[in-house]
């Protein structure tokens, strides 16, 4: 072939990879346009989606977000702040790994050793979220934990499954996974493995996610893990390069989106599932879970971030023993009485003081209603008060039987049938008032009155026989004289 055909062929296959490479940014340009475009469409049209906590009368009004599902709780009382198709179906991704998290720390100590095997290495995809961890290698349970949340790493989840039961039958660690997430208060959620790698019937909902967050976020460590900005692992003989990975979630501290009130998060992501996030922050002793699935990235921290100013800017918590008057007898002395047979004052019931419920900023403690139950379940605890809202739970507080003068003291006002009654204005209402010591004082002086009675009875017998005894006497003198 001659050097001017060799020349030629050269410029043709030169001209032909030029062509090719810009067909190719064409379609990745066009590609990425309508990605774009089909992002927009998705977050306008879940902007549209109605938020049912809206409904509630006179209920805080919540932000418009781009989630297609969302949920906003109160921590300890799990309250509902915010609701917006919280118990649809959705595809969890990666937020999957904050109940494989709980599952190890309650199964495992931190300084056991995870090996990795064949098959949590070739399970994971090669295009997922991995740290390239290779067979035979070994990480401590708690470097398998920042491994998880730090890099998301789907291999080393599978190696945390695989020491837990001791299978790499994924399903096995699912079945734990389903068991503890009912456990949980999960409703409708269903787990086939233990990272949310796609699987068509991998699913749970806004609201079961921030049911297993309670349970995470709980976790100090685990926390305190999800906010460091790195994860270093030192080199080992079953690691020799060691590991250094870096943190991409945003919202943490450095983070684009940083929250200065975070607690902790995670994040995921696929197709599928689009953008999740799991997160939780405090402030001003109020701590709120928040959960956003079905979102577009950057979009699911800005979201997170208004559910956040939105519950603290509109929610407070209540302390009931403090604010409690239907059942608060404090001013009443129906219950005890300034002496009594023993020497003290005492209530026989009392408010929890440390309980508390959530409620909104628009509505006062006396718009809550109230319904109460004996079924406690504990030896210690004679009922429950629960408080709702037009259906949106606010929180309970536990009755106690009572132990100091301190505590609020309680009574409670039943029909026959056990339905709280309300307002004791109503006079209709039967009314049942208890009082142990004005009950003890009352038996005792039936007692004492009792006692006296018979000891007055037994000195004038008495004192009757010996008064009539002479005359007889006397009597029986005359008959013999005559």
């Amino acid at each position: 072939m001659s050097e001017t055909r060799i020349h030629c062929l050269s410029r043709y296959f030169l001209r032909l990879t030029a062509a090719a490479c810009a067909v190719g940014l064409f379609l990745a340009q066009a590609l990425s346009v309508r990605a774009s475009s089909d992002a927009e469409l998705a977050l306008e049209a879940n902007r549209g989606l109605p938020v049912q906590s809206n409904e509630v009368p006179n209920w805080p009004a919540g932000p418009a977000v781009g989630a297609e599902s969302a949920i906003l709780i109160e921590a300890q009382t799990g309250t509902i702040l915010y609701a917006k198709n919280i118990h649809q179906r959705e595809y969890p991704a990666s937020t999957t790994k904050i109940l494989t998290s709980v599952i190890a720390t309650e199964r495992c100590q931190m300084d056991e050793i995870v090996t990795f095997s064949h098959d949590a290495v070739f399970d994971t995809p090669w295009d997922s979220s991995h740290i390239a961890m290779d067979v035979g290698q070994e990480l401590t349970m708690e470097q398998c934990l920042n491994a998880i949340l730090i890099r998301s790493a789907n291999e080393v989840s599978y190696a945390v499954a695989e020491h837990i039961t001791g299978t790499t039958d994924w399903a096995v660690f699912a079945e734990l996974m389903n068991q503890r997430a009912a456990e949980l208060g999960c409703l409708n959620s269903h787990f086939m493995n233990p990272n949310g790698l796609p699987d068509d019937d991998h699913y749970t909902t806004a609201y079961d996610l921030a049911m297993i967050g309670k349970a995470f976020f709980a976790n100090e460590m685990l926390c305190k893990i999800t906010l460091s900005r790195r994860m270093e692992f030192p080199a080992t003989d079953k690691l020799p390069q060691g590991k250094l990975e870096i943190n991409h979630m945003q919202i943490i501290p450095g983070g684009t989106y940083a929250y200065e009130y975070l607690v902790g998060c995670k994040t995921g992501y696929t197709d599928a599932a689009r953008s999740c996030l799991v997160s939780c922050a405090e402030k001003n002793g109020l701590r709120l879970i928040c959960v956003v699935m079905r979102d577009e990235a950057p979009y699911q921290y800005q979201d997170t971030i208004s559910l956040f100013e939105y519950g603290f800017a509109n929610f407070e918590k209540v302390n009931v023993s403090q604010s409690e008057t239907e059942y608060n007898i404090d001013n009443t002395g129906l219950f005890y009485s300034g002496n009594d047979i023993f020497g003290s004052s005492q209530s026989f019931l009392s408010l929890n003081r440390d309980d508390f419920i959530v409620l909104p900023r628009t509505i006062s403690f006396q718009e809550a209603e109230s319904t109460i139950s004996y079924d406690t379940g504990d030896a210690e605890q004679a009922a429950v008060i629960t408080y709702a809202y037009h259906g949106v739970e606010l929180g309970t507080v536990r009755v106690s039987f009572s132990v100091t003068q301190e505590e609020s003291a309680f009574f409670d006002l039943l029909s026959e049938n056990g339905e709280d009654l309300g307002d004791i204005s109503n006079e209709e209402s039967p009314v049942i008032f208890i009082n142990t010591g004005i009950i003890l004082i009352g038996l005792g002086v039936i007692a004492g009155l009792a006692l006296i009675v018979l000891l007055a009875h037994i000195i004038l017998k008495n004192y009757n026989l010996s008064f009539r005894r002479p005359h007889r006497h006397r009597r029986r003198r005359r008959r013999k004289r005559k």
